[in-house]
């Protein structure tokens, strides 16, 4: 698929509500990108002429709505270059390259979609792709954490959660509840994104279901075209990939042994 490099207007740059971290959603009129964009892409960007923010930054795209014109992306502050982001207005420009990579299966049947902290905004697009509502399993450090089941709420079946304090949901990981959703209501495949340490757990448990599991990756890159070779992996094949040009998603089975 053909990437773009287009300037586009921000829409809106709101904090989510109900997010301690400072995690904002960027919404930008990119037409060309969102006719294109699969779930599971992502987008390079940059604030043009601004030194916080040289180097593009890689975000997974929320959602994409062709009839608008529009893609969403959410990101946390972090640093320099997302503190230059959150400052943004109405109208003012960022340039975007995209989309990126190679997006989520869309499988028949019921899907369970995994995730945890920012790795739970890719799959927002992806459920609204699906053929079949999915069900969600989310987890978070407290119930704070836990504002994104309101964003998933009208694109779930049902949404599972654990929160590690027990402040909201079940008590413990996305680990300690899967097993218990995968015998209740037997998906059809799982995808997950989220912290490497969590997905690793996840596919484990999946693996031994013999059902089909993809996982999203992030790293850190400088280019998004395979060049700056940052965000290289060894596959459990013994090969290396890149997650900008061969992913950001892999059959789990190629990530973990």
């Amino acid at each position: 698929m053909k990437k773009h490099v287009i300037e586009a207007p921000v829409l809106e740059n709101v904090p989510i509500s109900g997010s301690s971290d400072g995690i904002y959603r960027m919404v930008l009129h990119a037409q060309l990108l969102a006719i294109e964009a699969q779930p599971g892409q992502f987008v390079m960007v940059m604030k043009p002429n601004d030194q916080a923010t040289f180097l593009r930054r890689p975000f997974g795209i929320a959602d994409a709505d062709p009839a608008a014109g529009t893609i969403t992306i959410i990101y946390r502050l972090v640093g320099r270059g997302t503190r230059a982001f959150t400052k943004m207005k109405q109208g003012e420009l960022l340039s975007v390259e995209g989309p990126i990579g190679h997006g989520f299966t869309l499988r028949e049947g019921r899907q369970l979609l995994v995730g945890g902290g920012l790795g739970i905004a890719p799959l927002i697009f992806l459920a609204k792709s699906l053929p079949e509502k999915p069900l969600f399993l989310i987890g978070g450090r407290n119930e704070k954490e836990i504002f994104w089941k309101d964003l998933l709420a009208p694109l779930a079946e049902k949404i599972y959660v654990t929160t590690d304090d027990g402040s909201f949901g079940t008590k413990g990981f996305t680990t300690t509840l899967l097993p218990d959703v995968l015998k209740k209501e037997q998906p059809a495949g799982v995808v997950t994104c989220g912290p490497t340490i969590m997905m690793k757990g996840i596919a484990e448990i999946v693996k031994a279901s013999g059902l089909p599991c993809e996982v999203s990756l992030e790293k850190r890159m400088a280019c998004g075209i395979g060049v700056c070779l940052g965000c290289t992996f060894e596959t459990t094949a013994g090969t290396r990939k890149k997650v900008c040009v061969d992913g950001p998603v892999f059959p789990a089975e190629e990530v973990f042994a």
